[in-house]
This record gives C-alpha cells, structure tokens and sequence, in this order.
C-alpha cells in the first residue's frame, strides 16, 4: 500500500517568517529540510495593516499580483530580484512586503508535477469552450485565475469540492462573498488531466488580454482539498487529511461576509493554533487565546466556533498542505507535534 508519493514534503511547500528591513535582503528558509527554490510566493503581513502580494518565477519577480483587490499587475525590478536555491531576495521596491520592523509570513510552493502544482499563463480569446493546457498530468482539484493587464476585474476561483457541480460556479479570491453560480468562468466543464475549459467571460478569458492560472492536484500524504460542515462549538469537526499539516486555508461556500483563512506551522509551532490570517485582506494577525483548531498527526481538529472556519451547519471548503506524511513511503508514522 502506497501511503505517500512524497516522504519530505519541505521539497514543495515551506512556510517562512522573516521581518523587514526597508533595504534590500535574501530570505533564506530557515527550516532544517531539503533545499527549496520557490515559484510562486504569496507574502503577508503579520503586524500591520498591508495589502499581501503574490509573485511567481514564470511572470518573474519583477511582476506583482494583490489577492486582496483586483488592480492589475504592477512592474518593478526591485519587487523579487531573485528566486533563490533556498529562499528569494527582496529588492529596494519591497513596500508593504518589506517595510522596515515589519513581520511578515510568505507561503511558498515549487512548481512540480510530482507535488501536483502548476503555473499556466495564457492570453484570452473572448470564445467559450478555450481549453487550456497544463502540465500536472492530472485532475487540478484547485484553479485560482487572475487577468493581468486590466483592473476591476476578479479573482476568480475554482475548488473541487465546491458544489455538488464545482464546474458551474467560482469564489472570489479578493473578497468574503458567497460561491457564485455563473456559466461563463469554466464553461460549465470540469478540468481534465491535460487542460481547464473557460468560458468567455472577461475576468477569465477577455480577448487579447494576459492571464496567470495557479492549478493544484491533490497528492496523498502532501495535499488535500475538500469540504466540511461546522457544528459551531468547540468540539468541532475532525478534518481527516492522511498527514500532519505545515498549512491550512479555509473559505466558508454558502454564506457571505466570511474570510479566507490560514494558519501554519511557522506563526504557530505548537500543535495549537490561535494565529489566523486572511491572505487576502488588510487585517493584520489576529490572536486567540484559546486557539481556533490543532494540527494532529493525521489531519486538523477545530476547537472554537468561529464563523470564519465553525459556523454551526455551514459549508467550508479547504486548501491544505503537509508537514509530513501521517505514513511515509517505508511505513514508518509520523507523532504530532
């Protein structure tokens, strides 16, 4: 039996804390695991009020994306000035991802078929039915798109487990809304093993105009995106993942007014975890005494009621990402933290 394709999952995925300097600086992951050279960075900060950022080695680090709104991408040579074997460098343009005496999270992944994450750009035709290759050579169960070179329009957002027909509808990544149910974003088909269908809606597929896609597969022992439903008091549901998780983001589907929400192995390096952050908003750290949810050996279990993540009968999609396998390749288990 097969528990795991990938027994060192700090090959992939790393979460790193570092504080500004208001200068240029190299990151360097500051874990004790395998060297990592990122490809996509998504950075917040933790003390202050600032709007995250995303960067990724295919546009190249000069290019920069807001998860939190929906301006186009902005140019400068000293946002990332390189994609390091083990971390990045942060050029003299780093504001609001490097302000001096700042302390900032950036959640790393290296593109890889293996650890099933793909970075696709592509340019809009405006035609229904567009298929658009990738190269994960399977099923992405997670799509987040954004158009480039046009402001005002959406993230827009696909998760497998969205609906009970995820391939009709899409979330936003820049606000707290509700899944809508539109046609037009993926054409009303699910992706494939070899592409992802749009349909011909401008924030997805405006003629002439430039896109990113960010595409994930689920991989046992390293990923896992699904659903859950709260029960709305401390006892909360037991999320069942196959390995301890290093990441967790979750989005409720059926209701408005509810973030995006991570927590990590890094801001909270016990098993308890009361450090949550909307990666897609302003809003600085917050803390909670009693903690939200733990990271166990085997998956996450929600300890508080919040509605962000434990509204009572209300629907939660979830992105997560491995610490280490439950059960690696040879057999061997894994112990909480």
């Amino acid at each position: 039996m097969a528990y795991t394709t990938i027994d060192d999952p700090s090959a992939y995925f790393k979460v790193q804390l570092y504080t500004g300097t208001g200068d240029a600086q190299s990151i360097t992951f500051n874990d004790t695991d395998t060297n990592m050279q990122p490809d996509l960075l998504w950075q917040k900060s933790r003390s202050h009020s600032q709007d995250p950022r995303i960067f990724d080695a295919v546009r190249g680090g000069s290019k920069m994306l807001y998860p939190s709104i929906t301006n186009a991408e902005e140019t400068d040579a000293q946002f990332i000035t390189a994609f390091g074997s083990d971390g990045f460098t942060m050029g003299t343009a780093g504001g609001n991802a490097n302000d001096s005496g700042t302390t900032y999270v950036a959640w790393c992944w290296k593109e890889s078929a293996t650890a099933g994450f793909d970075i696709v750009t592509y340019t809009g035709n405006g035609t229904d039915d567009t298929d658009i290759s990738h190269n994960l050579s399977a099923v992405p169960h997670v799509i987040i798109c954004k158009v480039r070179d046009v402001a005002g329009e959406q993230w827009k957002v696909y998760h497998h487990k969205n609906t009970s027909a995820p391939e009709t509808d899409f979330l936003r990544l820049e606000d707290t809304a509700a899944t809508a149910d539109d046609a037009s974003v993926w054409s009303d088909e699910a992706p494939t093993s070899s592409v992802f269908t749009l349909g011909d809606t401008n924030g997805i597929n405006q003629n002439t105009k430039l896109f990113v896609s960010y595409l994930w597969s689920e991989k046992q022992g390293f990923s896992k995106f699904g659903s859950y439903v709260g029960n709305g008091n401390a006892d909360g549901p037991m999320i069942f993942l196959g390995f301890r998780p290093a990441f967790i983001l979750t989005k409720r589907t059926d209701g408005g007014s509810n973030y995006w929400t991570i927590w990590d192995n890094k801001r909270d390096p016990d098993n308890h975890c009361g450090q949550k952050i909307y990666p897609n908003a302003t809003n600085a750290e917050q803390t909670e005494s009693t903690g939200n949810l733990d990271f166990v050996a085997n998956g996450v279990k929600i300890r508080n009621n919040g509605g962000d993540y434990n509204g009572s009968g209300q629907t939660y999609i979830y992105a997560a990402f491995a610490e280490a396998p439950f059960v690696n390749s040879e057999g061997v288990p894994c112990n909480a933290r």
